[in-house]
């Protein structure tokens, strides 16, 4: 089983967590973190790089940037790269200025700045793909509609799985819901810590989950859970995690801000080109202890390409020739907009007044500052370095 499951100090996601985050997504609930941010850099405007993360694949930017010393090549001051245990953990670190980098559910980025005002930026996607749909292995689920009457795992209500997820069931004639007992063409959905969906799965307490990786390869190699469905082969390219940086550093110290985003270009650059040292660099045996993971599960995930995996059978687009999980920077207004317009369409807890005057050309040029990203793409070679057209602008595809 993978190591992060059987982490002892893991908190995991609990009601006390969601709560919590919850909470600091309000004006009045992140207004104290925000003065401290504002003490914080009042007393140390020159403070270095502090990175924030979950031990996910999602991650691999910032830890590979930090590892190989690119932070460090450009002038810049870093410290050791903070590892949180829950999303809850990570968003008041951030508010409060403890760090001044991390990487968040694309969603989670929307809700902070218009759910509580926070003075952030989206100045770059994480990565793209990376997730997946997975099932027990042994409970006779092998299409969507069998899902019907079970209960599915989610990491968190605004993530891009919980997004892409409903668009599925809801394809499949199937509803979801957040409460009560599913009926025969209902799937109920329920916020669990990533940690617990393995044990979950093993003990039969959920019939499958969705999230990010490795967790879905350790159900694989542990033959507990089989994939139904890769997000990627949902939504093409999509971003799940965003870089997010405090719109403070960003306006008062720009180049700063510029070498932070342009060695995280050149780590999404480098692993693209370095996967099996992208395994290494990740694994659990590194004495950096970056992540609790194994390079078998890594591996898994970071060599994976859809179409020469046994998975392959399921991958319903095999024209868009994708990867488990890649790396391409650039936030694509196009599919912020569609996040947004999505976002309004989908079953969350809680309130959601916040983004039904939400206008979505407004949040595409609002949220995201793609300034820095388009120059340090730039001083890579373009975005030929990622495989893509030399444009800026894309048309979403969704097909689930």
């Amino acid at each position: 089983m993978c190591g992060f499951c059987n982490d002892p100090n893991h908190s995991g996601f609990n009601r006390r967590d969601f709560l919590k985050l919850a909470s600091l997504f309000t004006a009045a609930g992140a207004l104290p973190l925000l003065t401290q941010l504002q003490q914080a850099h009042a007393a140390d405007p020159d403070a270095p790089l502090r990175i924030g993360y979950l031990p996910i694949t999602d991650a691999a930017p910032l830890l590979v940037a930090h590892h190989q010393g690119l932070f460090a090549d450009l002038g810049l001051k870093v410290e050791k790269p903070h590892m949180f245990r829950s999303w809850a953990q990570l968003v008041e670190a951030f508010l409060s200025g403890g760090v001044n980098l991390v990487h968040v559910l694309a969603p989670m980025a929307i809700w902070s700045r218009y759910g509580s005002g926070a003075t952030t930026k989206v100045v770059g996607w994480n990565h793209i793909n990376g997730s997946s749909l997975t099932v027990a292995a042994s409970n006779g689920i092998d299409r969507i509609e069998d899902l019907g009457g079970k209960t599915l795992a989610i990491p968190f209500w605004y993530s891009i799985h919980n997004v892409v997820l409903q668009l599925v069931l809801r394809k499949h004639g199937l509803e979801p819901i957040t409460d009560g007992n599913p009926g025969p063409r209902q799937v109920r959905l329920a916020v669990m810590a990533p940690s617990d969906m393995l044990p979950g799965l093993a003990t039969g307490s959920i019939a499958g989950y969705i999230v990010a990786e490795p967790f879905n390869a350790a159900a694989e190699l542990n033959g507990i859970g089989k994939v139904l469905r890769f997000t990627g082969d949902v939504w093409k390219d999509h971003a799940c995690c965003v870089l997010q940086m405090h719109e403070a550093d960003l306006a008062l110290r720009p180049e700063w801000s510029q070498k932070v985003v342009t060695a995280l270009v050149q780590a999404q650059a480098w692993i693209r080109e370095h996967r099996e040292e992208t395994v290494a660099i990740l694994a659990k045996d590194n004495a950096a202890g970056y992540t609790p993971h194994s390079r078998e599960t890594l591996s898994q995930v970071l060599l994976g390409n859809l179409q020469e995996q046994d998975t392959a059978s399921l991958i319903q687009h095999p024209q868009w020739q994708q990867k488990r999980i890649d790396f391409q920077p650039y936030p694509f207004p196009d599919y912020t907009e569609k996040l947004v317009e999505l976002l309004k369409q989908t079953e969350v807890k809680g309130s959601t007044r916040f983004l039904q005057d939400l206008d979505p050309a407004f949040v595409a040029r609002d949220l995201v500052d793609d300034r820095f990203v388009r120059t340090a793409i730039e001083q890579v070679g373009g975005m030929a370095t990622f495989g893509l057209a030399e444009r800026y602008t894309r048309t979403e595809v969704i097909q689930p």
